[in-house]
């Protein structure tokens, strides 16, 4: 009970200061409409969410975190430019024997703003900076649309790029993915006998049609006709994933990097634009390390700008993290979008490491 307190009067004191820097306080119903809203969380949140069922509602879950519903309100009825912070409690189901509580506070601060996205990113990361610098956190950020960039500039079929995206955020196949492309194995029989077949002529085949299956034979047979992926590029994007340094080094490296992978470029310029708007707010950006694969892994959402503040004591879950979400809006706003960035932060984090310091 009195650690819930703390964390109710650490996030009550972040609430005012999100409320004083301009953001209009909102709400989020606890449960909310699963079916929909699983597929935008990404793999790691569906397989720890809390989902029940409604006789009149359908499939719903415990709301997971605020910014999808916050997104989803905007998105009808909201202003433009708008800016919102919000504080309640979230829940995920946590590993077996995790001594990690399945509900915990959330605070967070949203900015839908389409004048300037660059200076909207370091409005919120140097908010969160400001009001974090106490707990001597270390900051982390990292690009998701300039990883994406580069796999969509890869010479390549458009299918094999198209899946390359699809699994971006689960690194582990993203690579076999791309050895696989990169190396294609030797033809079996059992393959070449497929490639070679005619589509079926039944109308129905399991549960595809003939002509889904004809055209899942033309996509196979234009996959082992292409080419590999040149190795070249592999080595390349290898050297971008591996880029990690503060964030002044990281640029030049990127920079550099853009010479060989041009698709790059117009995501460097935006990193260009985005640190000079944190060091004009006072970041200082020896002390925040740009890495390039920061932020696969968590949010499917995110698409641009990510970063965390995290703390030095082992074993803690991010202090605070966040990143830009334009495509969300877009899904969300049936054919409608505004660039959005936000964060939010565990307050009752905040309340542990201040009590132990």
């Amino acid at each position: 009970m009195a650690a819930k307190a703390a964390a109710r009067a650490a996030g009550a004191r972040l609430l005012a200061a999100f409320r004083a820097a301009g953001a209009q306080e909102v709400e989020a119903d606890i449960l909310q409409p699963a079916e929909a809203l699983l597929d935008l969380y990404g793999e790691d949140i569906r397989a720890r969410a809390y989902v029940t069922s409604d006789p009149l509602r359908g499939e719903l879950m415990l709301r997971p975190d605020f910014t999808v519903p916050v997104v989803q309100a905007h998105m009808a009825n909201g202003a433009d430019p708008a800016r919102y912070c919000y504080l309640g409690e979230v829940f995920r189901a946590q590993e077996h024997r995790s001594s990690r509580a399945p509900e915990y506070f959330q605070a967070g601060y949203e900015v839908f703003d389409r004048a300037d996205p660059e200076a909207a990113d370091a409005e919120v990361f140097a908010l969160f900076s400001r009001l974090l610098a106490p707990l001597n956190l270390t900051a982390a950020i990292g690009d998701i649309g300039l990883l994406m960039d580069a796999v969509r500039g890869l010479d390549t079929l458009p299918a094999r790029r198209a899946a390359l995206l699809r699994h971006i955020w689960r690194p582990a196949r993203f690579q076999a993915l791309l050895a696989r492309y990169a190396a294609p194995p030797a033809p079996t029989a059992s393959r070449a006998a497929l490639l070679a077949g005619t589509p079926p002529r039944a109308h129905w085949v399991g549960l595809r049609s003939a002509a889904d299956m004809a055209a899942r034979l033309a996509a196979l047979r234009a996959d082992a006709a292409a080419p590999p992926i040149a190795a070249a590029e592999v080595a390349g994007l290898a050297r971008l994933f591996a880029v990690r340094a503060p964030a002044p080094q990281a640029l030049a490296d990127l920079t550099a990097l853009s010479t060989e992978i041009p698709a790059i470029a117009p995501a460097v310029a935006r990193l260009a634009r985005r640190l000079a708007a944190l060091a004009a707010r006072g970041v200082n950006l020896d002390r925040v390390t740009y890495q390039a694969s920061h932020g696969l892994g968590t949010m499917e959402y995110y698409d641009g700008f990510v970063f965390s503040f995290t703390a030095a004591a082992p074993g803690l879950p991010p202090v605070a993290s966040g990143g830009r979400y334009d495509a969300l809006t877009a899904v969300l706003g049936a054919g409608r979008s505004i660039p959005a960035v936000g964060g939010v932060i565990r307050p009752g984090l905040v309340a542990e490491l201040e009590g132990a310091a």
